[in-house]
C-alpha cells in the first residue's frame, strides 16, 4: 500500500473511531472523561495523518517498480461475518498482556513508555467495544516499532476481522500478512498461532494450513482460555485437544 494509501485509511479510521465515541458517549457507555480521552487522542492522530497526507500530495513520492503482488491465496466467503464478533471473544483469552512484545530490543526508554501506553490504550479500547479505535492505537505502535509481535498479532486479527465483515480482501491480506510476521519473529507464540489457525480454517482451501498451525499450536503449552477457544476447531479438524 503507498503511504498515500495508507494514511488515506488511517484518516478514515480516526474519523470512524470519534463517531463510535459520539455513539457510545450519547448511549452512556463512556463517561465524558472516557470520551474526552479518546476524543484528544485520535483528533491529535487525524490532524497528523491529515497533515502527513496534505504534505505527501503537495510533494507526491517518486514512483518506484514494485514486484507484482502474490495472488491472494486467502478469499474470504461471506460467513466470516463472525470474525468480528469472535474477536472479542479471541481477545480476551488471547491477548498479550506484554507491553514491551517487540522482536528487536534497544528501544529507548521514551518510545518504550509511549508503545506501552498505546498498548493499554488498545487494550481499553477493545474493552469497551471501539475495535477501530484500537486498530488506530497499534498501528500507531508498528509505525514506531515495525516488528512489535503483540501488535502485529492483534491488529492481525482486527484487520482480518474488519475486512471479512467488510468484504475487503485487501485489509484480510494485511490481516494475515502481519500475523505470518508475528510468527516469523515470535514463532512459539501460542496466540499468533491459533488467530492465524482459525483465519486458515475460515477461508476456502486452507484446511491443510489450519490443521498444520493447530498442530504446532497444540505443542506450546497454550493457556486454559486458548484451549477453549481452539477446542470446536480442533474437534471439526480431528484433532485432540
Amino acid at each position: 500500500m503507498s503511504d498515500a494509501g495508507r494514511l488515506r485509511d488511517e484518516i478514515a479510521l480516526r474519523e470512524a473511531s470519534l463517531a463510535d465515541a459520539r455513539q457510545e458517549r450519547d448511549a452512556g457507555e463512556l463517561t465524558l472523561e472516557q470520551f474526552a480521552s479518546i476524543g484528544e487522542r485520535e483528533t491529535r492522530a487525524l490532524e497528523r495523518a491529515q497533515a502527513e497526507l496534505a504534505a505527501l500530495v503537495e510533494r507526491p513520492p517518486k514512483v518506484v517498480p514494485t514486484r507484482r503482488v502474490r495472488k491472494a491465496r486467502w478469499l474470504v466467503v461471506a460467513i466470516l461475518c463472525f470474525a468480528v464478533v469472535l474477536g472479542f471473544v479471541l481477545y480476551g483469552a488471547l491477548a498479550p498482556r506484554q507491553a514491551g512484545n517487540s522482536a528487536t530490543g534497544g528501544l529507548d526508554l521514551g518510545r518504550s513508555q509511549h508503545i506501552s501506553q498505546l498498548l493499554t490504550e488498545a487494550e481499553a479500547d477493545v474493552a469497551i467495544g471501539s475495535p477501530v479505535a484500537a486498530l488506530a492505537a497499534y498501528r500507531q505502535v508498528l509505525a514506531l516499532d515495525a516488528n512489535n509481535v503483540a501488535a502485529l498479532i492483534q491488529s492481525g486479527w482486527l484487520d482480518f476481522s474488519a475486512g471479512s465483515a467488510g468484504h475487503q480482501a485487501a485489509i484480510v491480506e494485511l490481516g494475515i500478512r502481519n500475523l505470518e510476521k508475528a510468527i516469523q519473529l515470535a514463532p512459539r507464540n501460542a496466540a499468533a498461532r491459533l488467530y492465524l489457525a482459525i483465519v486458515a480454517d475460515s477461508t476456502p482451501g486452507n484446511r491443510a494450513v489450519a490443521k498444520r498451525e493447530f498442530e504446532v499450536f497444540l505443542t506450546l503449552k497454550p493457556s486454559v482460555g486458548q484451549l477453549a477457544v481452539a477446542t470446536p476447531f480442533l474437534r471439526k479438524l480431528g484433532l485432540t485437544p
